[in-house]
């Protein structure tokens, strides 16, 4: 039997469209699946892009994190340090290699691009024991150069070299035929694997792809609506076709449908993944009388399927909203956005006090735990709210430059639940924190605390 490798570039390639946890979801998701690579985007803001990239590699255990190292030393080194807590860590140097991306993209000939790519691969295996070369439009290049390239990154440590067909030229028959002269070309030895990846521009990306895995490739590259080969297609074909293809994989075939329906509904098909995971529900509205059982059940039907530990964030911030309104769908998603999937806490709000008025000075009273110790502090200010973060730095003797505030409700009425956003600026970083409650003040303090946190979780 024939182990296909199965890589994911969902958040690679839909990078931009995801804030810090939908990225956090869709990465966990993928880890439940059993995905062998889950491949991450290039490093592009510092403080955001490796706090993210630090906080996957905390939780996945089973897959290769496999992060894009850009196109110089200097963002090889950064992306390095960013996967360096992984448990199983990878740098893809792409370049293209086609004439008209070599020089459009980067205004090199073929003798230069091999000499940079051999140069960036070496600078990422000495970085990283495990370096992958990606081969753009590989399809279109000239065979030559592209053969003089694929051995040049191999001689300088690449473990992986994967070719794509980023137009959909090439029939599977002549994809196969394709990947085989590189091989043969560059003489590519078993040591190395061989990746494939195919867009879907004309509907044949499964078709090639696995045509070649079957000739003789190793790894398929996947993606939920990324363009290319889909996961949920080629998950099918390994899964109907196990028992006369000789092909097999690690990917969990059970839990697989309700996963992709979990990402597919993150990235924007709502409206059916929605309709699909709450079974055609109505919706629903909780009250203080239900208890975890039932916030448990809420959160399976909005599609969500979260650890122990975010299930017991989510029933804790429910209680507090619970005990002043009833809380609906829509106010249930936005405490699932706000309290689970978060970093480790290093402060944690316990109770405030605000004193507030137009014949008085505004002051605020705040407790928090830090290392399960009660911290508190009383400080005045220029309103309720400036009040209050001036004592979250009297407690924790930091000062940070407020970058950016953001107040909304999210849902509608008297009682409506309000969302803050602050933005926190460090060491030329800026650090944004999500909080949610139906008293604004209250929100605005969880996000101030929140923003803290990734700060003091960063700079451990």
């Amino acid at each position: 039997m024939k182990k296909v490798i199965v890589a994911d570039t969902t958040l690679h390639r839909n990078a931009a469209g995801f804030g810090f946890n939908e990225s956090i979801e869709i990465a966990r998701q993928l880890e439940k699946l059993n995905v062998d690579i889950i491949e991450l985007p290039a490093v592009v803001n510092e403080a955001k892009d490796v706090l993210l990239i630090k906080t996957i590699a905390s939780f996945v255990k089973s897959s290769v994190l496999s992060v894009d190292g850009g196109t110089t030393v200097a963002q090889i080194s950064v992306a390095a340090g960013a996967i360096s807590t992984a448990q199983n860590g990878r740098i893809r140097i792409s370049l293209p290699t086609s004439d008209v991306g070599m020089e459009y993209g980067f205004h090199k000939k073929g003798p230069a691009m091999v000499k940079l790519a051999a140069e960036l691969v070496c600078a990422a295996a000495e970085k990283c024991g495990d370096v992958e070369f990606c081969a753009l439009d590989a399809t279109r290049a000239d065979m030559s150069t592209l053969v003089e390239i694929i051995k040049a990154v191999v001689s300088a440590g690449a473990k992986t070299v994967s070719l794509y067909d980023n137009e959909g030229i090439f029939f599977p028959d002549e994809m196969s035929d394709f990947v085989s002269g590189v091989r043969d070309g560059a003489q590519i030895g078993e040591d190395v694997k061989i990746g494939i990846c195919c867009s879907d521009i004309t509907g044949m990306a499964a078709a090639s792809s696995f045509t070649v895995i079957r000739n003789g490739a190793d790894l398929i590259k996947t993606g939920v609506d990324s363009g290319i080969t889909e996961l949920k297609t080629a998950i099918q074909i390994l899964r109907t076709c196990k028992f006369h293809s000789a092909l097999q994989t690690g990917i969990d075939f059970t839990s697989s449908g309700r996963i992709i329906s979990r990402i597919e509904w993150i990235i924007g098909d709502r409206e059916n993944c929605a309709a699909e995971a709450q079974g055609n529900s109505a919706g629903f509205v909780l009250d203080s009388n239900d208890g975890i059982e039932a916030v448990t059940a809420a959160v399976l039907k909005l599609g969500y399927d979260l650890s122990e530990d975010d299930i017991k964030k989510v029933y804790e911030e429910f209680k507090r909203i619970a005990a002043k309104k009833n809380v609906s769908e829509k106010e249930m998603e936005a405490i699932i956005a706000s309290s689970a999937l978060q970093v480790p806490p290093t402060y944690t709000l316990e109770q405030y006090s605000i004193q507030s008025g137009n014949i008085m000075t505004s002051s605020a009273q705040i407790n928090m735990t830090k290392d399960g110790a009660t911290v508190t502090g009383i400080s005045v200010g220029d309103g309720p709210i400036d009040a209050a973060f001036r004592t979250i730095e009297q407690i924790t003797g930091r000062h940070f430059e407020l970058d950016d505030f953001q107040i909304q409700a999210i849902t509608e009425g008297h009682e409506a639940m309000g969302s803050a956003v602050v933005k926190l600026r460090a060491g030329g970083k800026s650090y944004s924190g999500k909080g949610l409650s139906t008293d604004i003040i209250g929100a605005s303090i969880r996000a101030y605390i929140s923003a803290l946190n990734k700060i003091l979780y960063e700079e451990a």
